[in-house]
């Protein structure tokens, strides 16, 4: 892929963190999630960054890079497809984090799975998620035999996954139907117990007040989630909440609960609505601390120390 590393370097030398779309190298913001932003240059268009300023040494983000590159090829063998890719990081001019920026080839957002469920029908949306288990199912299809040494997670929310030859005009889901996979910048695999991504790494946009809190209450917690299957399934299916798609969650899980019971090789114990709606309810209101608390660590920093704070906070994400 034909990155503009010129055009990087600009940005991260004057970016605004606080107003992204306002910095001296123009971009447009094609979607954000808890803790990053995605975006494209302006003057360089087709490409999607993510910006991930979170490592304290060479040593760090050159094995996150490795990782990165080899997580896309995992995927790609397993009948997961992605989207053609680089990595490109740079040192700070003063003292900070370095910055990596993970570029994937754009693609039609409308085409993005969080956006598809609210233009096709009820029953298409059954299949897409459908689709979504089939490839959920090769992951731990492969984690589950017994001599691997690589085990491999994923986030298999509904935002991360594209459909294949998106047209607007001749929209229809069926079992033929192609996705892609989108969140790759967060490579989920171990080689004998290792993480290939440093855990701590998680905890990096955290507040400074916060982080050795949740290094010892919770980071194995969220590291652990994206390697258990009935876990990421459950977020997926929560996730229709954030997507205001609450009426089909019923119909989800019976989809859901038919394909375990059809794959019992994958040894999941069926779902109920209670504990994915207790799921998210708790979910949410982690997230709503969390950001709160980000936002009272930018003020510490930025008023009180002067200092440059390097993280996007998202506005307010509707719930």
């Amino acid at each position: 892929m034909n990155i503009n590393q010129q055009l990087i370097r600009q940005f991260e030398y004057t970016i605004d963190t606080m107003n992204p779309d306002k910095s001296r190298i123009p971009i447009t913001i094609l979607g954000y999630g808890e803790i990053s932003l995605v975006f494209e240059f302006q003057d360089s268009p087709g490409i999607a960054y993510k910006r991930l300023p979170i490592f304290q040494s060479v040593h760090q983000v050159e094995r996150h890079m490795k990782a990165y590159r080899l997580y896309n090829e995992i995927l790609s063998r397993l009948d997961i497809p992605v989207p053609s890719s680089d990595v490109y990081w740079l040192k700070p001019r003063e003292s900070g984090p370095i910055s990596l920026y993970c570029a994937q080839e754009k693609i039609n957002l409308n085409s993005i799975g969080n956006r598809i469920i609210h233009t096709v029908t009820d029953e298409e949306v059954k299949i897409l998620i459908f689709l979504i288990l089939q490839k959920l199912a090769k992951i731990w299809t492969y984690n589950n035999q017994k001599h691997t040494r690589l085990k491999i997670g994923i986030d298999g929310q509904i935002s991360n996954w594209s459909i294949v030859g998106y047209n607007a005009n001749d929209l229809k889901i069926s079992l033929k139907t192609e996705l892609l996979y989108l969140d790759t910048s967060t490579p989920m695999f171990r080689i004998n117990g290792v993480d290939a991504m440093e855990p701590i790494l998680f905890l990096r946009s955290a507040p400074s007040f916060l982080r050795f809190v949740l290094k010892t209450l919770f980071l194995e917690d969220v590291v652990g989630r994206y390697y258990d299957l009935r876990l990421v399934i459950i977020d997926l299916i929560a996730n229709f909440f954030k997507e205001q798609r609450k009426d089909i969650i019923p119909d989800i899980i019976k989809v859901v609960n038919d394909f375990l019971a059809q794959n019992p090789i994958l040894d999941v114990k069926p779902l109920l609505y209670s504990e994915i709606k207790s799921y998210y309810d708790e979910d949410k209101q982690i997230w709503i601390i969390f950001q709160n608390a980000r936002r009272l660590d930018r003020w510490i920093l930025t008023k009180l120390f002067r200092k440059k704070y390097h993280f996007y906070l998202p506005g307010k994400i509707k719930r």
